[in-house]
């Protein structure tokens, strides 16, 4: 990692090829790879026309981390969060959350979040919004962030 960060958003028909090969390899990494998880990460949601792509790449270009910002009707969700392991610990991923509350723009907000993250996405004020559940063998939880 060279350089300091720079925030990129995107819709998915704005993508280069080389960006949505680094969203996606750097989501495979941490999710299929690193948790050894394998679903399916290519769920259709990245190219609907409301999706944002957010993410943090260097200055080779290389994501260091990403979240995706979804259309849910009225509301929004945030998803696919994720850090490069070099990159972790450097606030990144909270930069990216900030900024993703910012593009709901006051809408409620939901987020299936792994069930030992609950605190850290309560900083943000996401509040639990019902019972755990397992998805993909990895304990979760429904969160919420209410508009105001």
């Amino acid at each position: 990692m060279t350089g300091t960060p720079v925030l990129r958003t995107a819709r998915f028909e704005e993508l280069t090829p080389g960006e949505l090969y680094g969203l996606l390899r750097l989501r495979v990494d941490v999710f299929v790879v690193e948790q050894a998880c394998p679903y399916p990460e290519l769920d259709g949601r990245d190219a609907e026309p409301g999706t944002v792509h957010l993410w943090f790449a260097d200055d080779a270009g290389s994501v260091l981390a990403t979240i995706r910002v979804l259309e849910n009707g009225e509301d929004r969700s945030i998803g696919r969060v994720a850090t490069a392991v070099p990159a972790r610990g450097r606030g990144l991923s909270a930069q990216l959350i900030r900024r993703g509350i910012e593009l709901c723009d006051g809408r409620t907000i939901d987020i299936g979040a792994q069930a030992y993250l609950e605190g850290w996405y309560e900083r943000f004020g996401f509040r639990r919004s019902g019972p755990d559940y397992l998805e993909d063998g990895i304990p979760h939880l429904p969160m919420r962030r209410l508009p105001g």
